[in-house]
C-alpha cells in the first residue's frame, strides 16, 4: 500500500537527493503558497510499487521528489510496454490531462517518494500562480518532444545507435540535476531499457559489450562510466 501524508511546511533533505523543495522541482514556485490551493501529498515508493495504473480514474498530476520510475502502457498483446523513464524533477500524468483515466501506468524502479497534486486544485492554482501553469505547459510540450524522438528513433536508428543515444540521454538528465554525466547507474533493468528501445535483452547487452570494447563507455552490471563522448555521439549518430 501506498504510505501517504500531507506534506509539511518543512522537511529534512532526503539521504539520497539533499535538496530542499524549492529544489525538487518548484525551482520558481513557491511551495507555500502554492499550499494554500493545493493539498500536496507525500507518497513513498519501494522498487516494484505502482504509482497508478493505467485505466484508474484520473485525479492528480504527481511531481518526483526522489527516485527512478517508469511509465508503461498495455500492448496489443497483453504485455507490458516501457513507454519512458521518470527522474527526481518530472511531472507524472500530464499525458492524461483531458481523459476520465490514466493512459499509462507508472512503476517505481526503487525506493522513492512521489508528491501528489489533485488536478482540480491544480487548476485553482494555475490562475493565482503564472509561473505554475508555464510548468504544466512545459510538461506537457516535454511530453510531445519525448514521443516524437522516441518514435523517430524507432524508425530510424539501428541498434548501436538507440543503445548510443539512450546512454547519452540518461548522462544529460543525471547532469541536469547536478550529478556526473560521466559515471552513472543505470536504475533500470536491461529487460526495460530493450523493451523501451524495440529490442531484444540480448542485443542490448551485445551492444553495451561492443561500447565497452571500443573504449566508449565502462559498464559493470549498472554502472557506468562515460569514457568517450564525442565517440559515443559519434556512434548515436549525433553531432560532437
Amino acid at each position: 500500500m501506498i504510505m501517504q501524508t500531507t506534506v509539511a511546511s518543512t522537511r529534512a533533505p532526503t539521504a539520497r537527493y539533499p535538496a530542499t523543495e524549492h529544489e525538487a522541482g518548484f525551482t520558481d514556485i513557491d511551495i507555500d503558497l502554492l499550499r494554500k490551493y493545493v493539498p500536496v501529498l507525500r507518497h513513498k515508493l519501494s522498487a516494484g510499487q505502482y504509482l497508478y495504473h493505467a485505466g484508474q480514474p484520473f485525479q492528480s498530476l504527481y511531481l518526483i521528489n526522489s527516485g527512478f520510475l517508469k511509465t508503461v502502457e498495455l500492448a496489443d498483446d497483453g504485455r507490458d510496454q516501457v513507454t519512458g523513464f521518470r527522474m527526481r524533477g518530472d511531472f507524472l500524468g500530464a499525458e492524461s490531462i483531458g481523459l476520465k483515466t490514466y493512459a499509462c501506468g507508472v512503476v517505481s524502479l526503487e525506493s522513492g517518494e512521489a508528491w501528489e497534486l489533485p488536478y482540480p486544485a491544480m487548476l485553482t492554482a494555475c490562475r493565482e500562480i503564472p509561473e505554475l501553469q508555464a510548468r504544466l505547459t512545459a510538461a506537457l510540450a516535454q511530453e510531445i518532444r519525448d514521443d516524437h524522438a522516441w518514435m523517430l528513433a524507432i524508425g530510424t536508428l539501428n541498434a548501436e545507435q538507440r543503445v548510443a543515444s539512450f546512454l547519452l540521454d540518461v548522462a544529460k538528465r543525471y547532469a541536469q540535476l547536478g550529478y556526473s554525466a560521466r559515471h552513472f547507474m543505470l536504475r533500470m533493468r536491461r529487460t526495460d531499457m530493450a523493451n523501451f528501445l524495440a529490442l531484444k535483452h540480448e542485443t542490448v547487452s551485445r551492444v553495451m559489450s561492443r561500447l565497452d570494447d571500443l573504449r566508449l563507455i565502462s559498464v559493470e552490471r549498472r554502472e557506468v562510466h562515460v569514457l568517450d563522448d564525442s565517440g559515443l555521439r559519434a556512434m548515436a549518430g549525433m553531432r560532437a
